[in-house]
Parts: structure tokens; sequence; C-alpha cells
């Protein structure tokens, strides 16, 4: 079933040089734009990390140092991708815990401010897992009756993405095929920062998702104890979730939308 879009929308998936949503980098980005005429266009490209891309990432996604050497650093593509992804809803497998955190973490160190809250998220493994509860090769497998044979290539994933997608709106007619209502299904949590470090309470106000303090409402503990906000402003944490936080302390942040 071809989806029902009033906003095109941009299905992608990422390779990457490890899961460390703060110190590792995109070594390659693959996107297809669907359009709301149902046109769609393909674009993949790798990336230079600038860093060594690690042996065991290497054997997951076969990307090495020499493949990328001579690719572009995502700081000089940011501007034009930001430009591309603008006014487009988000799909992926997995983005929400992974993905969207790391590229947003890419366009904050290249000074590119985009905000990935502002739009519709549709992931495709959560509707996964709320049906079937699987992974995505099997995902491929068992939605599209096909064998995934280039896992962990960005273009083969992304287009395999697409394709389940596509086969649950088929298979549950519970779906209705709308972006609105895929995005509410598929996002499971509401979260203040992408690293999911910062969640709502029952009165739709941050508190922490981590450490001592866990379950504390954020402005209560950053007026009892500042200098904790000074521990994580220096801490290991994405720079999403610090610039969330000193949002939190200067009054300018809103509630995430319902």
């Amino acid at each position: 079933m071809k989806l029902n879009l009033t906003n095109p929308i941009i299905i992608f998936d990422l390779e990457t040089t490890g899961l460390n949503l703060t110190a590792d980098r995109i070594v390659e980005i693959s996107a297809i734009k669907i359009h709301s005429d149902g046109s769609e266009e393909i674009k993949t490209r790798r990336i230079n990390p600038g860093m060594p891309i690690p042996a065991e990432s290497t054997a997951i996604h076969k990307i090495t140092d020499e493949d990328v050497k001579d690719c572009p650093m995502f700081g000089n593509i940011a501007k034009s991708l930001a430009a591309y992804i603008e006014g487009c809803d988000l799909v992926g497998y997995n983005l929400l815990k992974f993905d969207i955190p790391l590229l947003a973490e890419e366009f904050l160190r290249a000074g590119v401010n985009i905000d990935f809250r502002k739009v519709k998220i549709i992931d495709v493994q959560n509707i996964f897992h709320k049906m079937e509860q699987r992974t995505l090769v099997a995902a491929y497998k068992f939605y599209c009756n096909k064998i995934l044979e280039d896992a962990h290539n960005a273009e083969a994933d992304t287009k395999a993405t697409y394709e389940i997608l596509q086969s649950q709106l088929d298979r549950y007619p519970e779906l209705k095929n709308e972006v609105k209502f895929l995005s509410e299904f598929s996002v499971n949590n509401k979260n203040f920062d992408y690293a999911n470090r910062i969640g709502v309470d029952k009165d739709n106000e941050p508190v922490f998702n981590f450490g001592k303090y866990k379950g504390r409402k954020v402005k209560e503990i950053f007026r009892l104890e500042p200098s904790y906000y000074s521990w994580i402003m220096n801490g290991e944490f994405t720079l999403d979730t610090k610039k969330v936080f000193t949002e939190i302390r200067s009054g300018m942040l809103q509630s995430p939308s319902k």
C-alpha cells in the first residue's frame, strides 16, 4: 500500500563509526525522498568521519578509512542536507533511539540548527515491535518475504525500511495510512531530548531519566543543587541534551507536543 502523504517524507539510514552518540560519527547516509505525488528520489553519500573507522564497525557495514578518505566531512554538507530535509516528515528503523540523536549531534557540531521535534516521525521498528517483535532482517523476511542480502548497507537498509512500512500498511487494517497517525503510533515516549536523558512527568514537566535524581523534576534539582547543572555541562552528554538542560535552566523550554 502506497503512503497517503500531505507532506513529502524522507526515509533514511545511517552507517557510523560506532554506537556512541557523543563520540561516534556518520560514515554514510542514504535517503529516499517521497513527494506528495508519489515520485521518489534516492540519494546516498559517504562521509569522512574525521576519525579512524574501528575494524568492528567496518566488519558490519564494509566501509573502510580508504573508502571515505576523499569524501566530504559532515560540516561540508550540513547546510545542503538540512535544506533537503526541511519541510519533510521522517521515517526510519530505530531512528528515535539512534539515527536522529546522532544526526542531531552532527548538525549541532556543524553549527546548523535543525529541530526534528517539529516534524512527524515514523519509527518502523516500533510498529514492528508492537505488532510482531523482531529485527530488521526478520522484519524484511516476515513482511516482504525477501532475504535482505546486503544488510548494514545504508541504501539497502533504507529501501528495505520503505518496503516494510508499505507492507505493514497492507497487513494491518488498523494502521491508518496517515503520517500523523503512524508517527503517534510508532513514537513510544515523549522526551525533551533525543538521547532520552530528560523525560516527561504526569504534569508534562521535564524530569531526569538517569542518575541519583531519576524521576525528579529538573527545575527543582537545579534550584536545590546548582552545581549539578555544571556537572552535566562538563559530562559526556550529547550536545542536544546539554542544550535542552540549558533551556530548562533559563526557562526557555516548552513542553513537548502531546
